[in-house]
């Protein structure tokens, strides 16, 4: 009796993470369809690599993205993430602010955050960065769709009203895979912890 209530249990336990995970999926992938650009205080761009100071292929398309809507009007100010990965000589921040002053904005319509790691490092160091410059809390985030759904949640856990406006990048199912694990997890332990166990 003690055995088949048991097993009753882990098959219950089962079928609930089956249904929270694919429940996960399921508004990822909703979320990497959809683009919110009410206007804001700032548009924040999440990192991607660089090298030796030229934007990625992701990166790039992420700062095209967030120019186009400074110069729609959405938020008067730009904010570009990203630190240093091994090797590289500038940060991801840096390679974005000078991508964006090429492209013709203007320093004081962009502000540069160097030292984030992870995309929590960089939402919650923006936060910070937008509290110092008495700019309000309502941001555009700027990324690639599969990663709506993560950045939304986490930009709320550092105190960010955030609206997501991804890139028109393609999709992929390992990528939405991938982001339904982080934020399946993030949702239980909190984004702050899964950011430092993963570091």
């Amino acid at each position: 009796m003690v055995i088949r209530w048991g097993f009753r249990l882990i098959l219950a336990l089962v079928g609930i993470g089956v249904l929270y995970v694919g429940a996960t999926f399921v508004q990822v992938w909703h979320a990497a369809n959809q683009d919110d650009t009410s206007p804001a205080s700032a548009i924040v761009v999440m990192g991607a690599a660089q090298w030796n100071g030229r934007p990625s292929p992701v990166l790039q398309a992420r700062l095209d993205h967030a120019a186009e809507l400074y110069e729609a009007g959405a938020a008067p100010l730009v904010v570009v993430t990203g630190g240093k990965q091994a090797g590289d000589a500038v940060t991801q921040g840096q390679s974005g602010y000078q991508y964006l002053r090429d492209l013709g904005l203007p320093d004081e319509a962009i502000k540069v955050e160097v030292d984030g790691t992870n995309s929590y490092e960089e939402l919650s160091a923006s936060a910070l960065i937008l509290r110092q410059s008495e700019v309000g809390s309502d941001v555009i985030v700027v990324t690639d769709p599969y990663h709506a759904q993560r950045v939304e949640a986490i930009a709320d856990e550092v105190g960010l009203d955030a609206h997501v406006s991804p890139t028109d990048s393609a999709t992929t199912l390992r990528g939405l895979v991938r982001e339904t694990a982080a934020v399946a997890a993030g949702r239980i332990v909190g984004y702050r912890r899964l950011s430092a166990w993963l570091s």
